[in-house]
Order: structure tokens, then sequence, then C-alpha cells
């Protein structure tokens, strides 16, 4: 079923879509010499927002889940790619140990794992689900609605390896990012795979650190297209270690916001674009309790002092001092349904194997969909995101649609794996 999707038809993101369609040829060829230099991250998913007038990535997740939102026709792709995957990093693999996120997991996140469990299950893998959660004392099976059932089991570490009782995996799956840290249990393993590796983590990762080889590989793509790589890039910068205490630490955030959010004017302006620029203020690495700001104006600016305020009273501790990413803010003009929409697309090894858009009625096109309310609606990639559709005009063919969808995100991944690269620490080591 092809979800009501109302999407913007006319100015610079159909003129980028012809772009990308009759580019094909060079583009693919493009990305295949990327990934003779460069590894892709085992599994990713990427944010995208379509602001009529550009397209963007406005995050990229390494530890992906919600694999549950894609369709069962998506799974064949899915089930090719992992085969692909595991080809390529251990073909002798046997057993997989996939690592779940801690805490009491909810029915979506169980359904995840039971999606992950399948997918790996059907490439040819035994799948068991080990959780390194402390507060997991013994095997412990939940029942899904469906009628399936996920079982989870405590890890365990021997000397050099991790794993279950009577279950020696020679590949783990991390589906959790390490927001709180990297456990011991985790270090030092070096007679298994470990995927995505350890400094793909929030421990080690930044985004700023994202978007800046996001913004190299999309000046390279946009050379090759033919467009402004602004098209395809929300602006970005970083502000480090901000007391928000203190009131040089917002001043210098301010100022910040100010370059941003300028620099976003000069772009609107150029391009006749007559909505209103804003910038987004979030955590450079995992979360902060104080959410993603959407700052528009001075106004926005004195309500983000005021939240900050809120958070400081009462607490017997300071505000630690963080890092934090400005980034140019990037509208979504889709709807479903009536309800604000913006596409996710799901990747594995180097391929594009489904996706679904995140909708949220409460929230506008301004906002950060990623909330509580949030549902899901799968995208019709029934045709694939590399079928698309040569000769039909741009804006009318959701298969072409999707295909520049689908370019964007490897285009993320890409970044993504340029970025592990830099921050790897035995390439550093090496060095």
């Amino acid at each position: 079923m092809v979800p009501h999707l109302i999407t913007a038809l006319t100015g610079p993101i159909n003129e980028l879509e012809q772009r990308v369609l009759d580019s094909m040829p060079a583009i693919e060829r493009w990305f295949r010499l990327e990934w003779m230099e460069h590894t892709p991250p085992f599994y990713s998913s990427v944010d995208v927002r379509n602001a009529g007038f550009k397209l963007a990535p406005v995050d990229t997740n390494l530890f992906p889940s919600g694999w549950n939102n894609l369709t069962p026709e998506m799974l064949p792709l899915g089930v090719q790619a992992a085969m692909a995957a595991i080809e390529k990093i251990c073909p002798e693999a046997r057993n997989l140990l996939v690592i779940p996120e801690n805490g009491q997991p909810s029915s979506f996140y169980l359904a995840n794992l039971a999606q992950l469990k399948r997918l790996f299950n059907m490439a040819g893998l035994n799948v068991k689900l080990g959780s390194i959660d402390p507060a997991l004392k013994k095997t412990t099976t939940f029942e899904l609605q469906n009628g399936e059932s996920v079982t989870l089991e405590p890890v365990i570490r021997g000397k050099r390896r991790l794993g279950l009782k009577d279950f020696d995996p020679c590949t783990i799956l991390l589906n959790n990012d390490l927001s709180t840290g990297v456990p011991g249990i985790l270090e030092d393993i070096h007679e298994q795979y470990l995927l995505p590796p350890l400094h793909a983590a929030w421990p080690t990762r930044r985004k700023s650190m994202h978007f800046k080889c996001y913004e190299e590989v999309s000046k390279r793509l946009g050379k090759l297209l033919g467009v402004d790589p602004w098209l395809i890039y929300p602006l970005s910068d970083r502000c480090e270690n901000v007391n928000l205490d203190d009131e040089k630490g917002l001043d210098r955030l301010q100022a910040q916001v100010d370059i941003v959010l300028t620099r976003v004017k000069r772009k609107y302006k150029e391009y006749g674009i007559k909505e209103k620029p804003f910038v987004v203020v979030k955590a450079d690495h995992a979360t902060h309790e104080l959410g993603i700001v959407t700052v528009r104006d001075a106004k926005d600016m004195q309500d983000l002092k005021e939240r900050i305020q809120t958070l400081s009273s009462g607490r017997k501790t300071p505000v630690p001092a963080f890092d934090f990413l400005v980034q140019e803010g990037v509208l979504t003009q889709e709807r479903v349904n009536d309800a604000v929409a913006e596409p996710v697309i799901y990747m594995m090894d180097r391929y594009v194997v489904g996706g679904f858009y995140r909708i949220h009625a409460g929230r506008g096109a301004d906002e950060n969909l990623n909330a509580p309310g949030s549902s899901y609606v799968p995208l019709a990639f029934e045709h694939s995101t590399q079928l698309p559709q040569p000769g039909i005009k741009p804006g009318v063919s959701l298969p072409n649609r999707f295909y520049m969808y689908g370019v964007v995100g490897r285009l993320a991944m890409l970044a993504a794996s340029y970025e592990l690269e830099a921050t790897d620490p035995d390439a550093q080591d090496y060095e």
C-alpha cells in the first residue's frame, strides 16, 4: 500500500531530482569507486528532510533500531545486504550475538530485536540476544502482541571472548549506542568481530565530525551533479564546552547561533526563499537534558535561556559543560494523512534496504519529529530505490523520489565511513 504522500512538486527540489536522475550512471559509478576505498558502516539509518527547495540529512544513526517498521516486502533486500556484509567481514561466520539496549525494553524495541534476529537468521546465521545490562541476572523471555517471543540472556565474559552459556559467537552486533559509556565487558575483545566498532558509539562519536565529513562528500557529489552542495547539506557548526550556568557560555552559544542563522539567511535570499530560516541546537554527542531547541529569532533565544534557568534551578550540582551542534534547520514539506512527515532511510553495508515515514500530527514543519507521539508509515519501496523511472516528469514518480532519498542516505553513510576512519584509534596508533 502506498501511503498518501503530499510533497513539494515545484521549485529546486524537482530540478535536483532531474539532475540526480540524469546523472544516475555517474552517481552509481562514483559510489562504487568510493566503496573500493572506504568501508561502509555495518548498518545505519538516516533521517532526511525535504524542504521543497533542498533535501538534506539531519541525523545519522549507526546503531539503528526500528527495523520492525520495514515491511515484509523489504525483507529480501535486507537479507541479501546482511549476507553481503557478513561475507565481507567474516565469511566463516556461524553464530551471531546481538547486544540490545540496556533497561526494560519496550514492546516496540522488542519487535525491532525480533526483526533483526529474523533477518540474520535468514542470512544463514544462528542468532541469539545477549544483554550486558547488569540488572538482567537470568534468561528472560518476553511475549510480543503478534504471538512471537524474544529471549534475552545475560552475557558471559571469558578472558578474551564474549558469549552466552553454550553459545560462542564469532561475531557480535551492537544494537546499543553505549550513550552512558563503554562497559569493561566490551573492551579488549580481540578474537571476535565487534560491529559496529566501539569508536562508533557516543563516548567517542561527535555529530559535528559526521557533518564535517558529510559537507566534504556533498561538495564532491554536488560538483558531479553540477549543483550547489547546499541543496543537499545542512550548514553546521560546533560550540564547544558551553557552561549553561554561565552568562559567558550562553553568549558564546548565542553568537554561534547568530553566525549560522546569518549564513542560512544569505542562502534563502540567494534562492528567493520566503520561508523563515531557523537553526537547531542539539547535543554534539548522544542527547542532552535540554533536548533539541529550535531558534528562529531573539525571542526563541530568550526562551532557550528560560529553559536553561528552569533546568538549573533546584539542582544540587551545576549543569556540566557540554558541546553543542548548531545546525541549519531543514523544513519538511511532506505530509502523510495531513501529519508532518520525514523519510527515514535504512541501510546495511552499502545498500539501501528500505525505510519509513516518521510522522507527528502534533509537530510543525520546522520541529523535531523524533519525539513522543510520533508514529511510522512504511515507504512504498515495492519497486526498490534502485529502480527509478527515467523520462518521467520530476515530482510525480515515487520511485524517482525514493531513489533521490536513497542517494542522500548513501551519501550520509559514506560520510559515516569517513568519520569512522578519522576516529579509529587503531589507525591513529598505526600512524
